[in-house]
C-alpha cells in the first residue's frame, strides 16, 4: 500500500510552506476571473493566520502572484470571506 504525500504549497506571506489544504487559495480563471477555494488557473496561497491576511501589502502580494490588478471591492469581498471563513473554523462547522 502505497501512502498519500502530502501536497505542498507556499503562502505568499510568510514564505511557509504548508499542505495544500491548510491554505486559502485564490485563483485567477482567465474566463470567471477571481475565486476563493475554487477554480483553475493561477493560484495564490495564504496560511490561515491573521497576521498572514491582515498583512498590510497583501493587496500587492496577490497582485504580483496573480499578475492582475485587482479592484478595491475584491479586497473587501476578500477580507470578508476570511473572517467568516475563521469564524467558521473556529467552531468546528
Amino acid at each position: 500500500m502505497t501512502q498519500q504525500i502530502p501536497v505542498l504549497r507556499v503562502c505568499i506571506s510568510c514564505r511557509k510552506t504548508y499542505d495544500r489544504k491548510d491554505l486559502l487559495k485564490i485563483t485567477k480563471d482567465y474566463k470567471q476571473g477571481i475565486m476563493l477555494q475554487k477554480g483553475m488557473g493561477r493560484s495564490a496561497y495564504i496560511c490561515k493566520s491573521k497576521k498572514c491576511y491582515s498583512d498590510s501589502k497583501i493587496k500587492k502580494k496577490l497582485q504580483k502572484a496573480l499578475k492582475t490588478f485587482l479592484e478595491p471591492e475584491f479586497i473587501e469581498i476578500f477580507e470578508k470571506e476570511i473572517t467568516s471563513y475563521n469564524d467558521h473554523s473556529n467552531k468546528g462547522i
